[in-house]
């Protein structure tokens, strides 16, 4: 095909470009191929990235078909100032965290109505899960890391999730985080200062 042979012609940058313009297009067009490569390009990923905020592979597999849901439902308002993997990427950090926060307000609620003998005592995720960046031999360590993750404020988490357990670049995570690498920098390294006063409170007890 002609346009095949132009594509050919072009840097590798912007072929995928011209490939990702082509894909957002028919996703508008509510293509199921097109939404199937999509899906079957990034659900790894953004599954590894929901896993890395909730600590449970049930909801991580419901919260990642959430995510292509909203992906094509509302692919029209994606504008084009960043990579489609990008806008898929925050699609599912703004997620997580809205279910982050739902989880604080049903556990801040459960121990309200506790007061009052009702029986809608918070309920705690479990912690038995295996994140795919984790090697199993290292799985108790990778739980006492992630616990201490748990407490970090949500950039930080955000930042951390992506940078260091994800593998993205500094560059990618703040793309992701649509801010700086500078701010990146600043927020890893507070995120590093809080996950060593943790373990180190922990390793103490």
């Amino acid at each position: 095909m002609v346009w095949q042979k132009k594509l050919g012609k072009l840097s590798s940058e912007k072929c995928f470009q011209l490939e990702e313009r082509q894909l957002v297009k028919l996703l508008i067009q509510k293509d199921e191929s097109a939404f199937k490569q999509v899906v079957e390009l990034y659900h790894g990923k953004v599954y590894n990235t929901v896993i890395g905020f909730l600590r449970s592979d049930e909801l991580a597999d419901d919260l990642a078909q959430e995510v292509f849901i909203t992906v094509f439902e509302s692919i029209d308002k994606f504008r084009g100032d960043s990579l489609l993997s990008t806008w898929i990427y925050r699609i599912a950090v703004t997620k997580s965290l809205e279910h982050l926060r739902k989880q604080k307000r049903k556990k801040r609620w459960g121990m309200f109505y506790s007061l009052f003998n009702e029986d809608l005592s918070p309920r705690f995720e479990s912690s038995d899960y295996h994140h795919p960046g984790v090697a199993l031999e290292d799985r108790e360590l990778g739980e006492l890391l992630f616990k201490a993750v748990d407490k970090l404020p949500e950039l930080q988490r955000a930042a951390f999730t992506f940078q260091k357990i994800e593998g993205m670049s500094y560059e990618e995570t703040a793309s992701v985080l649509n801010t700086s690498t500078a701010a990146v920098e600043s927020l890893l390294q507070r995120a590093n200062m809080n996950l060593r006063k943790y373990l180190t409170s922990y390793y103490k007890q």
